[in-house]
């Protein structure tokens, strides 16, 4: 049993997340169904770290979410044989691949109050379709109402994020650098991340206005809390209604306009200079190559008249040879007569 204590943080490995993606991948992908494990780590000081994990068979009937069946048998042989290797590491809670709360979870999170006192549940999204962080914390909790009925368990959200130590962090870079293209820039990789953060900030401003609406259609109750800290967020805001503040933003963007609009310019002076040098070069090269084929056929012409004159040279003396055999035999003829 693990120590009852206030989890203030979750942080979530990411060999936690590695092996929840391996077992969906295993088990459920391409369905609508989700696989359950159970998680282990440690507390310390409020921060829940959750280092490792490992998969339960689990199976539950889509049509009616109260029947259901997890194999805690194969859960206690699992942790004995994971506690012989990491005596520290403790059961601490479980997770599922959501990616929303079910009807069920609360029975399940009964089930697993039997090995760890005050369970966390994980939702871990394997195919997450939105940015920002695929996990999701909770914890049950007693809900006192108000009109003096019977308190119930319910899920309270418990923040979360992803750590690692530094050995984890190598790991993960060697993993990334075969999914991150390595023909983008630097330049452009800041570009889409903080694309990417603009995109989570106004999914997590849309989430905040619905809940809003709710709370002021009377469907959600109001949570002081969240009140407290979305007037925080408000009283950082600037305030734009001073001329100073506006004429200030006015004069840093048109700065930083005018550094946009002279590099475009430099680069579109650049990309010219580089296509008239490049037109140069290639007349260049064609105007020598002209040059050489002309030499080349000169040359030739040179050669084949040499050849011409030798050869007419060369009959020339084999018919003053014939002329000279035939006089020598009329000599012969004569002079044996």
């Amino acid at each position: 049993m693990a120590p009852t204590t206030t989890t203030e943080t979750v942080v979530v490995h990411p060999l936690v997340l590695l092996s929840v993606v391996d077992h969906y991948n295993r088990v459920a992908k391409d369905t609508n169904k989700r696989v359950v494990g159970v998680l282990l780590g440690a507390w310390f000081k409020g921060r829940l770290d959750i280092s490792n994990s490992f998969a339960v068979p689990f199976e539950e009937d889509e049509k009616d979410p109260s029947v259901w069946f997890l194999d805690h048998n194969y859960l206690e042989n699992m942790f004995n044989m994971f506690r012989k290797v990491a005596a520290k590491e403790r059961v601490v809670g479980w997770y599922h691949t959501g990616p929303k709360l079910r009807n069920n979870d609360l029975k399940i999170n009964e089930l697993v109050r039997r090995y760890c006192s005050n369970p966390v549940l994980v939702i871990i999204d394997a195919v997450p379709k939105d940015l920002g962080l695929p996990t999701d914390a909770y914890m049950a909790v007693e809900q006192i109402h108000a009109d003096g009925t019977p308190t119930c368990l319910t899920f309270e959200h418990v923040p979360s994020e992803i750590g690692a130590e530094e050995a984890e962090e190598i790991g993960v870079e060697h993993l990334l650098r075969d999914i991150r293209d390595s023909t983008a820039g630097t330049l452009a990789q800041r570009i889409t991340q903080q694309l990417s953060a603009m995109k989570g900030l106004h999914r997590r401003l849309a989430e905040t206005k619905r809940y809003l609406e709710r709370v002021a259609a009377g469907e959600l109750p109001v949570n002081n809390e969240i009140m407290y800290v979305l007037q925080d967020m408000f009283n950082l805001l600037p305030n734009l209604n001073i001329a100073d503040l506006v004429r200030s933003f006015s004069v840093k963007t048109n700065d930083q306009m005018l550094v946009v609009y002279l590099a475009s310019l430099i680069r579109a002076i650049i990309a010219l200079h580089n296509l008239i040098t490049n037109k140069i070069s290639n007349r260049d090269a064609e105007r020598s190559l002209d040059a050489g084929e002309a030499e080349k056929e000169r040359e030739e012409e040179e050669e084949g008249g040499s050849g011409g004159g030798k050869k007419e040279g060369g009959e020339e003396d084999k018919e003053d040879g014939k002329a000279g055999s035939a006089r020598e035999a009329k000599g012969k003829e004569k002079a044996k007569k």
